[in-house]
């Protein structure tokens, strides 16, 4: 945890994150001048990550602190703006991106999607073991520890996230029983690693035409889907009266209430079910059916698929997508606040690890995608679907349209149902790869 931040009112915070949001769209629609050249090679949805991360880098805000009292008691603290973001407004954005979906365009996007997707698995899976062999060689106290301490142990951890989401990451550490006192040291390297290639990833959006052009994809269908949704939008389009936003503001958060509801319904239900399976490998396979979060995200992404085939999908052409990306805009700038840039120098041995992990699986999304033409977009989203999950998968494909982030859904949803499985798969082959 950091010091006390100078900020700690999330009020103020908050604020502090608007105003750098207003700044970025502000500077983003000056059309001449220096920052139109800076826009044309840094995304605005990379600069609502990077402003943040400065702010804590340099102390102004901080997720989590510490402070003393005066009888010397240490009481933690932390920011509640990545919690309410992601509970609320990225489920209500899901919903509002959604309503005008084309399914049935979303299933014309091939099989590609798909493939990827599972490049991005197959990366993660071959990416640790890999990782701790080359760093064995250059750094052998590294990987050391025994028992619960070992890091191998700890790794399987950050197997479990990056291939389905926090569910299995938690199912990670209970199956291997690594050292509590530890995994935070595991969590920081997830946090830093996972959120620089988001960073690298939002800034090849900026350039997707010059990379879709060396990687000869064949973008015809995603165009087409974007194309439908345009041309709905255009023809449903009207200037939003009081009404319009007050019932976009019903569908969006009335679907969150129900969302929360039924997650909170089920998750407890097949805790108490998967808890009760005899076989551990199938248990522990199924953690990810006792996350809220999962459940939260599945239904209101169901919510919404169900609405698009109502007239509720009419209130596009009043701007729901536009309220569901300021939504994601807001979420970007609370992920963005949980990165402090000077940490990419502590933990040197570890983040190591996690760096030469996380190429390995850019590497072997590139040659794939170079080898069957595959767009940017399904490296992006297939590569965030098992890494971020569905938390950022969405915030990737969005900011291609906002009619795609579905796609990052759904993939980030099979991920979490494939996630323990495939980490347990990485973590023998990381335990072989550390000899113990």
């Amino acid at each position: 945890m950091s010091h006390t931040p100078l900020f700690t009112d999330d009020t103020i915070v908050f604020g502090l994150l608007m105003v750098s949001l207003g700044f970025i769209f502000y500077t983003d629609s000056l059309k001449t001048g220096f920052w139109r050249k800076f826009y044309n090679i840094v995304p605005s949805l990379f600069m609502a990550y990077l402003i943040p991360a400065i702010f804590t880098t340099t102390g102004l805000i901080a997720p989590e602190w510490e402070t003393t009292t005066n009888s010397g008691q240490v009481v933690s603290h932390s920011s509640s703006l990545y919690y309410i973001a992601s509970r609320y407004l990225l489920p209500a954005a899901l919903v509002l991106m959604t309503l005008s979906i084309d399914l049935k365009g979303v299933f014309n996007l091939g099989w590609k999607a798909l493939i990827l997707f599972f490049t991005g698995t197959i990366g993660i899976l071959i990416g640790g073991p890999i990782a701790i062999l080359i760093i064995s060689a250059i750094s052998p106290q590294t990987l050391g520890g025994i028992g619960p301490d070992a890091v191998w142990r700890g790794l399987s951890t950050l197997a479990g996230s990056w291939i389905g989401g926090g569910a299995n990451q938690t199912a990670m550490l209970e199956i291997y029983g690594y050292n509590q006192k530890l995994y935070g040291s595991m969590v920081f390297v997830d946090i830093v690693i996972a959120n620089v290639w988001m960073a690298v990833l939002l800034i090849g959006i900026g350039k997707r035409k010059k990379i879709n052009s060396w990687l000869k994809a064949d973008t015809s269908s995603i165009d087409a889907l974007k194309q439908t949704v345009s041309t709905f939008t255009k023809k449903v389009k009207r200037n939003p009266s009081l009404t319009d936003i007050m019932i976009i503001a019903a569908i969006a958060f009335g679907s969150v209430s129900f969302a929360h509801l039924g997650a909170n319904t089920l998750a407890p239900y097949f805790d108490d079910t998967v808890a009760n399976i005899t076989s551990a490998t199938t248990r522990n396979t199924l953690t990810f059916l006792s996350s809220k979060f999962f459940w939260m995200i599945s239904i209101a992404t169901i919510i919404a698929i169900l609405l698009s085939f109502t007239k509720a999908k009419n209130y596009e052409g009043a701007g729901a997508s536009k309220f569901g990306s300021v939504f994601i805009y807001i979420l970007v700038t609370t992920i963005g606040m949980k990165m402090d840039l000077s940490s990419l120098l502590n933990n040197v041995g570890l983040i190591a690890i996690g760096a030469i992990w996380m190429s390995i699986h850019a590497l072997l999304l590139i040659v794939v995608a170079k080898l069957i033409k595959a767009p940017y977009f399904f490296l992006a989203v297939g590569s965030q679907a098992n890494v971020g999950g569905a938390a950022s998968a969405p915030i990737v494909a969005s900011a291609f349209h906002p009619s795609l982030a579905t796609v990052g859904v759904l993939l980030a949803v099979f991920g979490y149902a494939i996630g323990t499985v495939a980490a347990i798969g990485c973590t023998i082959l990381m335990q072989l790869a550390s000899g113990a």
